[in-house]
C-alpha cells in the first residue's frame, strides 16, 4: 500500500530535499532512523557555517569593526527569526535567549525565572512520564525553595494510560487557584503523538504559566506560539537541522516577571547562531507543514506494518496503527519491542542490516516505561523503500 505522503504528490519534492543531505547521499547502504536524537544538516546549513566561519567570524557586541557588527546583526536577526518561525503574532512583547540546547533552555528558566515567580505553598505541574530533560529542573527548583523555607507543591501530570497522551480532563480535577506553573511536551519523544497542548489552558485556567518542551516539533510540524496559548517555547538547534550546542527560550513575557538568564552574560555560540538561521530558513522554504505530512505517512506506513507482526509491540496509542486509522497520526517517531528480543540486542541486529536506530529507555522519567524499547525517528530524508526494507528485517525476527 502506498504511503499517505505518496498518495499526496510529495514524492518528487521529497527526493529533491533528500539530495541536499551529504551525509545521507554519501552512505546509501545507510538508513539513518534516529533524527529525535539528532537531525542530520542540509548543504545550505554547512555552507552558512562555514561562510561565517570564513569570512565574519567575531564576537557578538563587544567591538566596532565590520565583523564584530556583522555578527552582532546575526544574533539580532535570528532572534527575530526564531519568533516569526514560531508565529509569534507579538514579538514586540517577547524575547528570544539563545542556549546550548533544550535541556539548558529547561534549566535555566527553572533556575533563573521559576523560584522568583513561586510562593510559599504554590504548585506546579510536572510531566513525570516525559523526557527527563522536563522533569528533573522542576525538581530541582522544588528543592532550592524548600532551602529557602518556600513550599512548593508538585502535581504529576495525569496520563491516559492506553496512549501515553495527556488526561487533560484528569489535569482540570488536579488543579486549583494555586496552581502557577505547568511543564508541557509537545511532541513526546517515546509515543511520538501530538500531546495536544493546546487544550491545557482550557485545563489549567487563563493565569498559569505553561512552559512548552517543543524538541520534537520545532522544525519537524508547524508550531503556532499564538495557537497554543503557551508562556515559554523551549527547543534544541540540532534536532531542527541546526548545529549542535545551538537552541532557543521563547518567552512571551506577559505572565510573571519578564524572563531573563541570570548572571553575566558571555560569549554566544555565534556559529550555531548562524547554522540555526539557516536551518530556519531552510525549513520555511522546503515547508514544515509537508514535512509532518511526508513523516506522518512513513510512520503509518510503519505502524500498519508492524500491527501485522505479531512478535511486536508498538507504544504509544493503539488505535492509530493501521495507515486508515482516523485518530491523530504519529509525529514521525514509533518505538516498538520484540517480545522475545532485548532492545539491545535488536538495535544491534538492525545496524547489521543497515539501519540507525535508537534502543534504550530513551531518558523517559520515572512514571514512563520500564523496558527498554527500539526508536525509529524519521525527518524529511527518510523514504518509503527505507520503511520497506525495515519491516522486511523485521518480519524476518519475528
Amino acid at each position: 500500500m502506498p504511503a499517505p505522503a505518496v498518495r499526496d504528490g510529495l514524492h518528487q519534492w521529497q527526493q529533491a530535499l533528500r539530495a541536499q543531505f551529504p551525509i545521507i547521499t554519501g552512505h546509501p547502504e545507510l538508513a539513518y532512523l534516529d533524527s529525535a536524537a539528532t537531525a542530520q544538516k542540509p548543504r545550505a546549513v554547512l555552507d552558512a557555517v562555514q561562510t561565517y566561519l570564513t569570512t565574519g567570524n567575531a564576537n557578538s557586541a563587544r567591538g566596532t569593526y565590520t565583523w564584530a557588527n556583522r555578527t552582532t546583526e546575526l544574533v539580532e536577526r535570528t532572534r527575530e527569526r526564531v519568533a516569526r518561525f514560531l508565529g509569534d503574532d507579538r514579538p514586540g512583547r517577547s524575547a528570544v535567549h539563545f542556549t546550548s540546547g533544550a535541556t539548558e533552555g529547561l534549566r535555566t528558566i527553572a533556575r533563573d525565572w521559576l523560584p522568583g515567580f513561586l510562593r510559599d505553598g504554590d504548585e506546579i505541574v510536572v510531566p513525570d512520564a516525559d523526557h527527563r530533560a522536563n522533569i528533573e529542573p522542576w525538581l530541582e527548583a522544588q528543592r532550592l525553595l524548600a532551602g529557602a523555607g518556600v513550599r512548593v507543591r508538585v502535581v504529576p501530570m495525569p496520563y491516559q494510560r492506553s496512549s501515553g497522551d495527556y488526561d487533560h480532563r484528569a489535569l482540570a480535577e488536579r488543579v486549583g487557584p494555586r496552581t502557577r506553573f505547568v511543564a508541557a511536551t509537545h511532541v513526546h519523544h517515546v509515543y511520538g503523538g501530538d500531546m495536544n497542548v493546546h487544550r491545557i489552558r482550557g485545563a489549567v485556567g487563563p493565569d498559569a504559566v505553561i512552559c512548552l518542551d517543543a524538541a520534537q516539533s520545532v522544525g519537524h510540524l508547524p508550531v503556532s506560539v499564538a495557537e497554543l496559548d503557551v508562556d515559554f517555547v523551549v527547543f534544541s538547534g540540532h534536532k531542527a537541522l541546526a548545529l549542535p550546542g545551538s537552541g532557543a527560550v521563547w518567552a512571551r513575557q506577559e505572565r510573571g516577571p519578564a524572563f531573563a538568564p541570570g548572571g553575566w552574560s558571555g560569549t554566544p555560540n555565534t556559529v550555531g547562531i548562524a547554522s540555526l538561521e539557516a536551518a530556519l530558513d531552510w525549513l520555511e522554504a522546503a515547508g514544515v507543514e509537508r514535512i509532518e505530512r511526508w513523516t506522518a505517512g512513513l510512520a503509518a506506513r510503519l505502524t500498519d506494518g508492524l500491527r501485522r507482526l505479531e512478535a511486536y509491540e508498538v507504544l504509544g496509542c493503539p488505535l492509530s496503527l493501521a495507515a486508515d486509522s482516523t485518530v491523530q497520526r504519529r509525529q514521525g517517531i514509533v518505538t516498538l519491542r520484540h517480545r522475545a528480543v532485548e532492545s539491545g540486542d535488536l538495535g544491534f541486529v538492525l545496524f547489521s542490516h543497515g539501519f540507525m536506530v535508537r534502543s534504550d529507555n530513551h531518558c523517559q522519567g520515572d512514571a514512563g516505561e520500564k523496558t527498554g524499547s527500539v526508536r525509529v525517528s524519521l525527518h524529511v530524508y527518510n523514504t518509503v523503500e527505507e520503511i520497506d526494507r525495515l519491516l522486511s528485517v523485521l518480519a524476518s525476527l519475528s
